[in-house]
């Protein structure tokens, strides 16, 4: 079977192996590429978080400030499982304070702020998706929850710019 670049076999039950768009970084399947990716994460968890806080402050409406909130909630989530999953991976936790002075690009709008969380939240899947494939099976659950998590906020996103726009 051929792949072609940026691409690595994944095995589905359905398919079998089938090429898979992979992470640069992600590429040489290396545990230390996957810590590197885990390692931004936390930090771009954190930022995503005080992103968030900034569109719940201008949101238009209570339902649209419980939606980002629950979002917001879930970003703290994906903070601490990935912080656990550093330390399990390593056996060490990471940096003291990783992310903790994260700052962010205040949106022109609110509805541009929210295609931006879209985008963002688009953008994490395909970069967890790469960290999924080159976890060992155990900790794939961690990711999968994740995963879904952010395509979760993705369809949320989605229908607050439908509903601003």
């Amino acid at each position: 079977m051929v792949y072609f670049s940026g691409y690595q076999p994944a095995y589905s039950p359905y398919y079998g192996y089938v090429p898979v768009a992979m992470d640069p970084q992600m590429q040489s399947g290396s545990m230390q590429a996957v810590l590197s990716v885990i390692t931004s994460s936390i930090a771009d968890e954190r930022s995503d978080e005080l992103f968030y806080e900034y569109l719940i402050s201008v949101a238009p409406t209570e339902q649209e400030k419980r939606v980002i909130e629950s979002i917001r909630d879930d970003e703290r989530k994906h903070r601490r499982m990935l912080r656990q999953l550093y330390t399990q991976l390593t056996g060490r936790q990471p940096a003291p304070g990783l992310g903790e002075q994260e700052e962010f690009k205040r949106p022109n709008s609110y509805l541009e702020g929210i295609e931006q969380a879209l985008m963002g939240e688009l953008k994490a899947f395909e970069k967890y998706r790469g960290v999924y494939l080159a976890l060992p099976d155990i900790y794939k659950p961690v990711l999968f929850e994740i995963m879904t998590d952010e395509m979760k906020h993705a369809n949320y996103y989605n229908w607050l710019y439908a509903k601003n726009k």
